[in-house]
């Protein structure tokens, strides 16, 4: 049989390509390259560099549990650091060499001939390798409104994950599209230069006060030498999430005055925050707490306070080439749009955002789409032979992408080594436990907060234009791990 350029090839040079590369090493497997359309390494961590940007739960449990970060200044690491952490791993594990930067996968094409993935680059090359791991990531496409003359807009524009540098700020009218994550740290930092901020809020968000603090070096030296002490520490802070969201998600029904009590006290923190009452009422979720993504920040409330920012809640109507028109007629002038408005996550054309053709040359979206999103513990799908996806749907223990990477990218490792091990062309996850792994996602999915009443209106993108959760695995993060690291291998067929 003919050989492949490579054994593997994978598709993203963000944490999850990383992650995979690095497992790959560890099961002796050393020929395989990493293709990523940026210039860089570092997926959402090298596109997402506006003012603020930073992890939003605790930096210990944003890495790699074999890999400690050798310094992280905050207790929540800014985005350079980050950055600068992905570089550490990449040069750690020898990872250079294997990198194809600046190339984007056109497409992707099983061969049932030679038992081969074909992929083509933008470079007009085409690469086959015996496995492909995809590695795009689920923050990875921009998603931009549908607004009525946005096209027709002279001022400058600009999306959070495309952020511009080099154009000044100070003074402009600035318009911010979007009140989720990326804008809680995005606004309090834009306000202080600004000549004036508008605040678009179609849904507001709920924000808990940030543990954040300076991690000195005698920190990251208690951390890295005392015995026991990171791992406790990132045990406790896994607990907690993992606590916390099996209370929102699967005894909500049973527990609702839990989370009654949380968002009462968040609302009176809400109060001390903001000093006008209509302002802060605005701004207080009606929904359940944990329907949208948990969001902490000590400055984005107290923003509103601020002379140069308005907050806006009319629907917005239309953009004109000068301004934003709302939904009562009032045209709100405008140097600047910046659309924080998030990410296409499990939505038809976006994951992956190229073809990706499995047997019979079925596309993996147009699958997804007429059979809704679904793979084996988050990695595999029938039909699609010796591919695995690291951000893949029913994967994500919600708490730290890294921690689920760590998981999905050592699931790949296992199975790729085992085919190896057969001599095995082909490794293919049979229907039957793939059928009973989504079957227990969609019997947690029906009972979960996001599809009860109690997020009614909360626009979460947990929930995708189908109205499934797929990107959210409803488990602990201890289940995630045991089940990607202890799963039979012989539920792959292998030929």
């Amino acid at each position: 049989m003919k050989e492949a350029d490579y054994q593997v090839v994978i598709v993203g040079a963000g944490f999850g390509g990383i992650g995979a590369a690095i497992e790959l090493k560890r099961a002796g497997i050393e020929d395989f390259i990493i293709v990523d359309k940026s210039p860089d390494i570092g997926g959402t961590w090298q596109a997402n560099t506006y003012p603020g940007v930073a992890v939003d739960i605790p930096s210990i449990y944003y890495s790699f549990s074999y890999a400690p970060p050798k310094q992280w200044t905050r207790f929540f690491a800014p985005g350079a650091e980050v950055k600068t952490y992905a570089d550490q791993l990449v040069d750690t594990y020898g990872l250079r060499p294997h990198l194809r930067l600046g190339t984007a996968v056109e497409s992707a094409e099983w061969d049932e001939i030679t038992a081969m993935w074909s992929a083509k680059l933008s470079n007009g090359e085409v690469h086959t390798a015996r496995f492909a791991i995809g590695a795009v990531g689920g923050l990875e496409v921009p998603k931009l409104p549908d607004i009525e003359g946005a096209e027709e807009f002279s001022g400058k524009t600009v999306h959070t994950a495309r952020w511009d540098h080099a154009y000044d700020y100070r003074g402009k009218r600035i318009a911010v599209i979007g009140t989720g994550a990326t804008a809680l740290q995005l606004i309090p930092e834009i306000a202080k230069t600004a000549g004036q901020l508008d605040v678009y809020q179609r849904t507001p968000i709920w924000v808990a006060p940030k543990p954040d603090f300076g991690m000195a070096a005698p920190v990251h030296m208690a951390l890295n030498y005392l015995p026991g002490l990171r791992r406790s520490v990132r045990s406790g802070v896994v607990l907690g999430i993992d606590i916390g969201l099996t209370v929102a998600n699967s005894l909500h029904d049973r527990l609702p005055f839990v989370l009654d009590a949380a968002g009462g006290a968040l609302k009176r923190w809400y109060r001390s925050q903001v000093d006008d009452p209509v302002v802060c009422q605005k701004l207080t979720p009606t929904y359940a707490l944990g329907c949208k993504r948990p969001s902490v920040s000590n400055t984005y409330l107290k923003t509103f306070n601020r002379d140069n920012v308005e907050l806006l809640t009319e629907s917005i109507e239309r953009i004109t080439p000068t301004g934003i028109v709302t939904a009562d007629g009032i045209e709100h002038a405008a140097d600047v749009i910046v659309y924080a408005t998030g990410f296409k996550v499990m939505e038809r054309g976006a994951t992956p955002p190229f073809p990706l053709r499995g047997r019979g040359g079925v596309d993996l979206n147009e699958w997804w789409d007429e059979n809704k999103f679904q793979a084996y513990q988050g990695v595999t799908v029938p039909g699609f032979p010796n591919l695995f996806l690291i951000t893949g749907p029913y994967g994500f223990a919600a708490g730290s992408y890294i921690a689920m990477i760590e998981c999905t990218s050592r699931h790949a490792a296992r199975v790729i080594r085992e085919a190896l091990r057969r001599n095995a062309t082909t490794a293919e996850i049979k229907q039957k436990p793939h059928d009973e792994y989504y079957a227990l996602c969609r019997r947690r999915a029906d009972g979960s907060l996001w599809l009860s009443d109690s997020c009614a209106g909360s626009n979460t993108y947990y929930v995708n234009y189908q109205g499934d959760p797929a990107a959210i695995r409803l488990s602990t993060h201890a289940e995630m791990w045991w089940g990607n690291k202890h799963f039979p291998l012989d539920n792959y067929a292998y030929a």
